[in-house]
Order: structure tokens, then sequence, then C-alpha cells
């Protein structure tokens, strides 16, 4: 089974938590380290999910 928790680490508490799960031997934690939107993009490319597009159009999506 499979939980998931997502941890303001603002407050005191809430790094102590943080802290105590990663001593715990059954928990593993994992972090983003990119926004949602790339996180979701980098999974899509890994399971060979593309979209093609032109350089024009790229770089009209990159500029506008």
């Amino acid at each position: 089974m499979e939980i998931t928790i997502k941890i303001d680490k603002r407050s005191k508490q809430a790094k102590v938590f943080y802290e105590y799960l990663k001593t715990l031997p059954f928990v593993e934690i994992e972090e983003s380290r990119f926004n949602p939107d790339t996180e979701k993009a980098i999974k899509e490319a890994k399971k060979g999910k593309k979209t093609k597009t032109s350089l024009e159009d790229f770089r009209k999506e990159l500029y506008s």
C-alpha cells in the first residue's frame, strides 16, 4: 500500500515530523524538484509520450 502525505514544512512542528519520517526504515521520501507541470512533462516523456512541433511553432509558443 502506498500513501501520499503533503507536509508544509514552514512550521517547526512540521519540520520535526518530516525529520522523524525520514528516520523510519519503511518510509520512502520523494521530493519534487520542479513545479507540478514540469514533473508531469518529465513523467510523460519517460513513458514515451511526446508531442511533435515545428521549430517555428516552438519559438512562437516560447516567446508569446
